[in-house]
């Protein structure tokens, strides 16, 4: 029987929890809990917690003695390893939208995957967008979100309730639940700092204040990523004239990774990652390179969407990002599965 681990983490009282298909799955009925203390940045300890499962059924029983689980618990730990110290000291760079921002358990799940990543040495940076939450407040004031491109259109006073929605309220409810789960997380906008400049898109005529990342100033992250805070970064950002932009969070994303020289690049989808067939959920391609997603564009197999995530994933790399993964947000700690097992969970791009 093939031997795999699935990951989850409590939000509430962080927690990393990884079940089993291997020969162990038959030793615990209740989970087991492995307590370990946090880095010096926080004040609390964290738990591991540990259930068994397999793919067809679910076959629990008591463990036989106190031994076995103590075993069990060191396995799980030793199998956990190589993932934690191949990123460990590492930057990775999350794009937060879609399906995982609307729904409460999937936010607590990103939230949770984040907090946990931090303290076994990680050095995640959370970009965010806010789809649903703008398309919200322009219906309740009446006003038809426009979309060219897979890009919003956004004119002056739509402009004013994207920075509106983005950065004062969707970007520090994330800062407050990260901060709720045990890790410190600190609130940025591309204005903060001069850590993004925008310009103007050269379709402007069409899609209004919607910018693209002229430079990315690094400089204000560096010292939070290095004493073990979180970034939160939302997705607006200004000219030199001072003028807003609303920037496609994915871009965001790309563009940061490569600024903080980052190991990889996530971005968190509303599908399972990149599809041979869009028509076809089991057609997810698992590993591809950068010549291999230009073909899929080339061939129209991509479309829509998922064009700019595809385009800033093969930016990012061309910077020296190491890999980019589309995943599905749409699953519970896909962060997690993604970055602890060997088979991730959607599909990784390579340079």
């Amino acid at each position: 029987m093939a031997k795999s681990l699935n990951l989850s983490a409590s939000p509430s009282t962080p927690t990393l929890s990884l079940s089993s298909s291997s020969k162990y799955s038959t030793l615990l009925e209740t989970p087991t809990t492995l307590s370990f203390p946090l880095s010096r940045h926080h004040s609390h300890s964290h738990s591991l917690t540990v259930r068994s499962s397999s793919s067809s059924a679910t076959t629990t029983a008591t463990p036989t003695s106190t031994t076995s689980s103590n075993q069990f618990r060191v396995d799980i730990l030793s199998e956990s390893l190589p993932y934690i110290q191949k990123f460990r000291g590492k930057t990775v760079v999350v794009k937060y939208g879609g399906a995982a921002m609307k729904q409460p358990e999937l936010k607590a799940s990103v939230v949770s995957d984040l907090v946990l990543l931090s303290c076994v040495g990680l050095r995640p940076v959370l970009v965010h967008g806010g789809g649903p939450e703008i398309n919200h407040w322009l219906k309740l004031l009446n006003i038809e979100p426009l979309f060219h491109e897979g890009l919003r259109v956004t004119d002056a006073k739509t402009m004013e309730i994207v920075s509106m929605v983005l950065v004062g309220k969707v970007n520090k409810d994330l800062v407050s639940l990260i901060n709720k789960a045990g890790a410190t997380a600190v609130g940025l906008s591309g204005m903060d700092g001069r850590l993004l400049m925008a310009k103007p898109t050269p379709n402007s005529a069409k899609l209004g204040f919607v910018g693209e990342v002229a430079r990315v100033d690094p400089t204000i992250l560096q010292p939070l990523v290095n004493n073990g805070h979180i970034p939160v970064i939302a997705s607006v950002a200004a000219d030199e004239l001072g003028q807003s932009y609303n920037i496609n969070a994915d871009t965001v994303a790309g563009e940061v990774a490569a600024a903080l020289g980052a190991e990889k690049l996530i971005l968190l989808t509303d599908v399972a990652g990149i599809l041979e067939n869009k028509d076809d959920p089991g057609s997810l391609v698992r590993e591809i390179d950068i010549k291999g997603v230009k073909k899929l564009i080339e061939e129209k197999k991509v479309g829509g969407g998922m064009i700019p995530k595809v385009n800033c994933c093969v930016a990012s790399l061309s910077q020296g990002v190491r890999t980019a993964s589309i995943i599905d947000g749409r699953v519970q700690h896909s962060l997690l599965h993604e970055i602890m097992s060997e088979e991730g969970i959607g599909t990784m791009i390579t340079g």
